[in-house]
């Protein structure tokens, strides 16, 4: 640790800022370090006193419950109650946001969003490029199209279904004139509409429709070009338009190495020089961030489009802390403070036009502010970002903010919510995962849930969804911000995202979390099957779902659940949280593909964690289940997820080493843990026994470097 001004910082952190994230910004580094100095003073305490708030709400709710045992909920009297204890807020008057500077991916156009890791380059550089997305690959290499392709080379057959349905969607989004696209065998195609005609690239044709792009390439010499009567050899849908490069959820980082990776990759994609090598078929290929695409429009002049996503960043939450950063009183500084700074810091860069590309051509940093609990909170974020912009040198509201509402204290509250950041705020949504664990987590005393696999046809989940649109609309986000939804998790089940997913912007929701770039080209076609502006235009002055729908509890009354359905939730449980928690303990791992118990493979981050283990936690605390049986799904299920992760060679089973798996025993603590984690959260022992396991694996890397030693001597 070195000191600066007051603060202890870790030296790899502070040499990052002073040497990379520094120079260029015009700001020095003593103004950097004083400044930081006082925004921790200022509110680092402000943070403590929100969280105490949390646990003083937390524990009159349990006693409200207590109280209440077996009845079913009174709502006059629950929402009276919450009301007293400030858990409900009064409405606020009727306004409209006045987010300003915002870019057209955000504000004006509709279309899918990407969520990726910030420690792993090469999904970010990934992501970066999925603004562009060849449709032909994407249905040629998923199950949206029925069957299985033959052989290993090209698959003529299965190759001709995916033109007919390219060449299908050509004709819902930009129609000829006269006849189909799968006839058209011209060198210029007249459209039914002149005007969707956006831009020529040699033979390649750009059209608009709906606000996004579509590339229809033309080359006779390509193999599938080759033989199709126009020359088409390939179908380019503008696909994710945004992407959130997450610090939170998706990622371990749980100390300063892992925080300044973190932040270096951060940095990387700001400057436009950030890389990836890899080995592919015997050789090594580098990957970089896209350039932007060119054209010549109808007029004759030279038109530019992005190549790139727009890119937010996801800061952590209030809750958490980081030894990179301690404060004068020898406390570990909030993390989420760190991040705001830093982070917006990074994007300075951008602002300056330091890189070789830029991001947000308004001139804004956007960053995603997850886990906020109420109005209170978000106020605090606003004037953490105040006191941010203020060292940074930025106008005031230069740094915007997205609002996940996940938790259920802001899903009750959202307008207060909104208002509290109201002049910066860019974006909304909705995650299923974590609103269910916080819905779990704050009613646990109320009764056993219903079981996990009910909760998505919950009235209140209903009632969630249609509120986030409903008043989203009446706040006036359309055309200023992001009214979004969440993530598709079956990154292999394309064919049940296509038919479920459209579901999202008829909501009249602009954007939706898709798992992988080949799912955003995907995604995009729904964007051009619904008109999502239009569809706001049908639900303006909806009324707003009640807040009796919304406060249902999804308590389970008069459940005669048999043995075999309670072992078969548990091994579910089980199965979910070892899968995922073995992963990010043993190997710093906090997102990728974890096969579930039906081995399908799904997109898991913490959020999936929280659920399962607070469902766990409720079932034990109400008697559903008991320890014992806990215990033995647990060991059941460490012997499934060992099994599935066979083919790892850094894999470390668990199955008959229960007792020394460290992974195992943060599965287990999440479980029985799980009444006394603030809100219900899986950070504080997930960190705990991550550290735990590098402090092991460190000591270990020490012993053999000594052994070597030694026999070498």
């Amino acid at each position: 640790m070195v000191e600066k001004a007051g603060l202890q910082v870790a030296s790899e952190l502070a040499d990052f800022i002073e040497t990379q994230a520094l120079p260029g910004t015009g700001i020095a580094p003593d103004v950097f370090w004083s400044g930081t100095a006082r925004i921790f003073a200022t509110f680092a305490p402000d943070n403590r006193a929100l969280l105490a708030v949390r646990d003083t709400m937390q524990a009159r709710i349990d006693a409200w419950h207590t109280d209440h045992a077996g009845q079913p909920i009174d709502q006059p009297a629950y929402q009276a109650f919450l009301r007293e204890i400030g858990y409900l807020v009064p409405d606020s008057a009727p306004f409209t946001i006045t987010t300003a500077n915002v870019d057209a991916e955000v504000a004006t156009l509709a279309g899918p969003q990407l969520v990726v890791p910030v420690l792993n380059a090469r999904f970010l550089l990934n992501a970066a490029n999925a603004r562009w997305g060849s449709l032909y690959d994407a249905l040629y290499g998923t199950d949206v199209i029925p069957g299985t392709t033959t052989g290993k080379g090209y698959d003529q057959e299965w190759g001709a279904q995916v033109i007919a349905w390219g060449k299908a969607f050509l004709d819902r989004a930009v129609p000829l004139a006269t006849g189909s696209w799968s006839d058209f065998a011209g060198d210029a195609p007249t459209l039914a509409d002149p005007k969707q005609l956006a831009g020529r690239n040699g033979d390649t044709w750009l059209f608009r429709h709906n606000g996004l792009h579509i590339e229809v390439v033309v080359d006779r010499s390509h193999p599938i070009g080759a033989t199709d009567p126009a020359g088409i050899a390939d179908v380019l849908l503008e696909s994710a338009l945004t992407t959130i490069v997450d610090l939170e959820d998706s990622i371990a980082a749980v100390d300063a190495g892992d925080k300044v990776a973190a932040y270096t990759n951060w940095l990387g994609l700001m400057r436009g020089d950030l890389t990836a090598s890899f080995a592919k078929g015997g050789r090594t290929l580098t990957r970089t961030m896209a350039e932007d695409r060119a054209y010549t429009a109808p007029d004759g002049t030279a038109l530019t489009l992005p190549g790139r996503s727009l890119l937010f960043v996801r800061n952590v939450g209030h809750l958490m802390t980081t030894p990179a950063v301690r404060l004068p009183d020898g406390g570990e500084a909030p993390e989420g403070i760190l991040d705001a700074i830093v982070t917006a810091l990074i994007g300075v860069h951008d602002l300056k036009r330091q890189g070789r590309f830029t991001n947000s051509r308004a001139g804004s940093i956007y960053i995603v502010k997850p886990k906020m609990h109420g109005a209170d909170e978000a106020a605090f974020t606003n004037r953490l970002f105040d006191a941010v912009e203020d060292l940074l040198r930025l106008d005031r509201h230069t740094i915007k903010v997205g609002v996940m509402d996940e938790e259920r204290r802001t899903s009750a509250n959202l307008a207060a919510c909104i208002h509290a950041v109201r002049d910066r705020i860019v974006f909304i949504n909705t995650g299923f995962l974590d609103r269910t664990g916080d819905e779990m987590h704050t009613a646990m005393r109320a009764g056993p849930m219903i079981r996990k696999g009910a909760m998505k046809a919950s009235d209140w989940i209903a009632a969630y969804e249609d509120r986030n649109v409903q008043i989203g609309l009446a706040c006036g986000l359309s055309g200023k911000a992001q009214i979004g939804k969440g993530m598709w998790a079956a990154p292999d089940r394309m064919a049940d995202m296509m038919a479920q997913k459209i579901g999202h912007p008829q909501t009249g929701a602009n954007t939706a979390w898709v798992p992988s770039p080949t799912a955003a080209t995907l995604h995009a076609t729904h964007y051009h099957d619904v008109d999502v502006f239009a569809r706001r235009a049908e639900r303006a002055g909806e009324p707003v779902a009640s807040l009796d729908r919304l406060l249902t509890i999804p308590v389970a009354y008069g459940h005669d659940w048999s043995a075999q359905e309670v072992r078969e939730e548990l091994d579910n449980n089980a199965q979910g949280i070892l899968g995922y928690v073995v992963r990010w303990v043993d190997q710093g791992v906090g997102c990728s593909k974890v096969p579930d118990i039906h081995d399908v493979g799904l997109m898991e981050d913490r959020a999936t964690l929280r659920i399962s283990s607070q469902h766990m936690a409720n079932w034990l605390l109400h008697g559903i289940c008991t320890a014992a049986d806990v215990d033995a799904a647990l060991s059941r299920m460490a012997a499934t997820v060992d099994a599935q992760n066979a083919g790892d060679p850094l894999y470390r089973p668990m199955a008959g080493r229960e007792h020394d798996s460290l992974a195992f025993q943060a599965a287990r603590a999440l479980v029985f843990e799980g009444l006394d984690q603030p809100s219900g959260y899986t950070e504080p022992l997930l960190h705990r026994f991550r550290a735990w396991v590098k402090e092991k694996d460190g000591h270990a890397a020490v012993q053999d470097r000594r052994d070597c030693a030694d026999a070498a001597g």
